[in-house]
């Protein structure tokens, strides 16, 4: 079989070049299975500062290659395709942004990962969701914060924090699509099921989530909760690895407010196949290249939220 085939071909070229391979959650389980770490942001993040490969092929999308590329100037980072982008980082314009925080001077610039290296630049700290509360919680209670760029994740922050933050005007396009009327007609079907979601979802639909949280949390929860049912309002690839650790419970991804039956899958994500990566690490190509500059301003950022988490 060619799966098989390209499999055999990624772990030799692995060995040959020193290479590691970083997937996200949110890749197809083809990709989760012949990584050498699957996670969040955060988790690849800390990974990516401590290895000592000589390639980085990072499986994801753009913006984590690029933090990948930060933390680790001196190493070689490859991603499958350059187009694998974000709707959130492509929703804040480095030059937009650079204008609005302009109106806040006397303002902490907190970003969340999903965004720009250019971005990463301009902010003082930056976040992931799984610690995004706690880098609020570290700025003292005297200074005032932007956030930046999910409104959602923003929202919910604020909710939790008691804080006041200025919000950039961000969304995720999958978790944005989430319906609430939708949840609450299943859970009339399967009343004694739980519904669990990522804070990038809309405020009101985490009004009738049971547990919130990062996809890393999510995926805690459902192995430590008693319940047998979970209605899931995140990318529909996070409930592989939900299956994976969970083959006797039930997992229904949320539905979309729209008609689309693939909106719950990230499509910047699905742009990376199986043959991509093996063409990829055969190629060492495409390179993430940042400026050096760049690289030296975004890492402060960057690592103040490593040194925090």
């Amino acid at each position: 079989m060619e799966r098989d085939s390209l499999v055999n071909k990624i772990n030799k070229l692995k060995k040959e070049k020193n290479a590691i391979i970083l997937s996200h959650y949110y890749q197809e389980p083809s990709i989760q299975d012949i990584a050498d770490f699957v996670g969040d942001s955060l988790r690849l993040s800390q990974e990516a500062a401590k290895t000592d490969a000589r390639i980085i092929l990072f499986s994801g999308v753009h913006f984590m290659a690029e933090t990948a590329k930060i933390i680790n100037p001196s190493k070689k980072v490859i991603i499958p395709d350059m187009e694998a982008g974000c709707s959130l980082s492509d929703s804040c314009p480095s030059d937009k942004f650079e204008e609005f925080i302009k109106g806040y001077s006397d303002h902490i610039v907190v970003s969340y990962i999903n965004c720009s290296a250019e971005i990463k630049a301009l902010s003082d700290i930056i976040c992931t969701s799984s610690n995004a509360l706690k880098v609020i919680e570290s700025i003292p209670k005297s200074k005032k914060i932007i956030f930046a760029p999910d409104k959602n994740l923003g929202r919910y922050l604020a909710r939790l924090s008691g804080r006041e933050l200025v919000l950039w005007d961000g969304t995720c396009i999958v978790h944005q699509e989430f319906s609430e009327n939708e949840i609450i007609k299943l859970k009339k079907k399967y009343p004694n099921s739980k519904v669990i979601a990522h804070p990038e979802c809309t405020s009101y639909l985490l009004e009738y989530a049971d547990f919130v949280g990062s996809t890393t949390a999510l995926l805690d929860y459902t192995r430590r909760d008693s319940a047998r049912t979970y209605i899931v309002a995140t990318e529909y690839f996070l409930l592989y690895q939900m299956r994976k650790s969970n083959p006797d419970k039930t997992f229904i991804i949320a539905p979309v407010v729209s008609s689309c039956s693939a909106c719950q899958q990230c499509p910047y994500m699905k742009k990376n196949t199986l043959r991509k990566l093996y063409q990829c690490l055969k190629s060492e190509s495409p390179e993430v290249i940042i400026d050096k500059q760049l690289i030296t301003k975004a890492h402060q950022s960057v690592q103040r939220m490593l040194e925090i988490c």
